[in-house]
């Protein structure tokens, strides 16, 4: 962290003999600047080679060469009851967004973070674009719901701080005493988590929605009017082998998505233990089809003026109850986490909207032997009322889902030279649709320089949230200076 005083205060500074307000060693405390600046930041190299590219001869996409150098800044302005960060996300893409780029849902990637934070004794205030974690587990769970993921690029699936995105919000928290506070956010709009909308990290669940719609229809069909089989495949064959069926998500920018929560933290012995209430959105879209029934019942031509089934997106609304705790006991650093989510369909026959789901999580960490650090986590979520969901993805959002979606986070690391060299390996498994990545690294570092290489690989079925990214294996070297 470096300690600089802006040109423009230079001069008046030397000008009326002030001391710089940093690290003076002057006696004299009344003529020090009311404030500090704090900048910080590191300049990265971080080329990627994708193996499968390489394999077949396309170097040209195997490198992210336009994207290689990256800077980040950070100035941190203090006063005696105020605070100012700015932090910069400075790259060739990110400039690239600037020209054209939409920031209805998202701000640009040039701004990691923007605030303002007030100190009014025990209650402090802060407003901005901020990443705020809820929560205690090692990587996100389920009461770490404020900010979402960028998941466009996964060569930093790991970097649960990098992909997280800043939100404009409002956070307030006033302590209680010595080990308690309370917290309340207040979030104006919504954004979901951010995916690809096209290249090597578009998931299927957006490019095969159409694919797996058609295939809804024609089981709905062979349920209740066999007959329509037939027109439905002349349809197909007059569109091509496919039909459109447009769909477009819906604006979430707006105060009709607003959000709230509130969040007690304490200690209770050697308990840290937090409770929160929170009122969102779910972070994926639900989609299903309007209108399955009566275009199937229908005897429309196979032209192109039929009138097709219309998507029906939106992000499920829920009230958490949540719940977290985190102790250190005979050498494990125990957390976990629980939350209860309350949605609008409480009946569970609500095919558009997510049923009400539970969610869980429980992990640990300790140091083993040889120096050897091992930390487990497990997340799960616990659909509710799955009996009243309609097993068919036309008709209900969650038809083609599982009742409960779980997935191991495993993390391995030694170090070696006085912790100047690291060698990691991290496990993601998802147990219901069979997916996993495994991700190793190796990393050394010396004063202000840190050189790391790291490896994707993806593996599992084709149709699994991880697996369907098999080809997408890669290797990663990371340059990275800090100052």
């Amino acid at each position: 962290m470096k300690r600089l005083l802006p040109l423009f205060l230079l001069v008046p500074a030397l000008c009326f003999g002030q001391g710089f307000g940093f690290d003076d060693d002057s006696d004299d405390s009344g003529s020090s600047l009311p404030f500090t600046l704090d900048f910080s930041g590191k300049i990265e190299a971080a080329p990627v080679l994708y193996l499968n590219d390489f394999k077949s001869g396309e170097y040209a996409d195997a490198f992210s060469v336009l994207d290689f150098i990256r800077m980040y800044a950070g100035f941190d302005i203090n006063g005696k009851n105020a605070q100012a960060f700015f932090g910069f996300n400075i790259s060739y893409r990110a400039f690239e967004e600037l020209k054209d780029g939409d920031f209805s849902q998202y701000p640009p990637e040039l701004i990691d973070e923007l605030w303002l934070k007030g100190y009014f004794g025990k209650f402090s205030v802060e407003a901005g674009l901020i990443k705020l974690r809820w929560g205690r587990m090692y990587s996100p769970g389920p009461l770490d719901i404020i900010n979402p993921l960028d998941y466009s690029d996964l060569t930093n699936l790991t970097e649960s701080r990098e992909m997280k995105i800043a939100r404009p919000m409002i956070h307030a928290s006033f302590s209680i005493g010595e080990f308690s506070s309370v917290e309340a956010v207040f979030l104006p709009n919504f954004a979901p988590h951010k995916f690809a909308q096209d290249g090597r990290w578009t998931p299927g669940q957006y490019s095969n929605i159409v694919p797996v719609f058609i295939g809804g229809i024609f089981d709905r069909a062979l349920q209740i009017n066999p007959p329509f089989i037939y027109t439905l495949q002349g349809m197909l064959a007059l569109f091509g082998g496919s039909f459109p069926i447009p769909y477009e998500l819906p604006d979430t920018s707006t105060l009709d998505y607003f959000q709230g929560g509130l969040r007690f933290n304490t200690v209770i012995g050697s308990s840290d233990l937090g409770f929160q209430y929170f009122y969102g959105n779910y972070m994926r879209p639900s989609v299903s089809l309007n209108g399955v029934d009566d275009f199937i019942y229908s005897t429309p031509l196979p032209s192109p003026l039929t009138v097709l089934p219309s998507p029906h997106i939106e992000y499920t609304r829920y009230h958490q109850i949540g719940v977290d705790y985190s102790q250190v006991l005979f050498g494990f650093t125990l957390r976990a986490e629980f939350a209860a989510h309350i949605t609008g369909d409480v009946s569970g026959d609500d095919g558009n909207v997510k049923n009400p789901f539970l969610a869980w999580s429980l992990g640990f960490d300790r140091d083993v032997f040889a120096g050897i650090n091992i930390n487990v986590q497990c997340n799960e979520t616990i659909r509710l009322l799955d009996g009243k969901v309609i097993k068919n993805p036309a008709l209900d959002c969650e038809g083609a889902s599982d009742v409960t979606s779980t997935r191991f986070i495993i993390q391995i690391s030694k170090s070696f030279f006085n912790e100047r060299l690291e060698c990691k390996i991290v496990n993601i498994w998802d147990i219901e649709d069979s997916g996993f990545a495994v991700i190793p690294s190796v990393a050394w570092t010396a004063n202000d320089t840190r050189i790391e290489i790291s490896a994707g690989i993806f593996a599992g079925d084709t149709s699994s949230e991880l697996g369907q990214y098999r080809d997408n294996s890669f290797i990663k070297l990371k340059l990275t200076y800090s100052f």
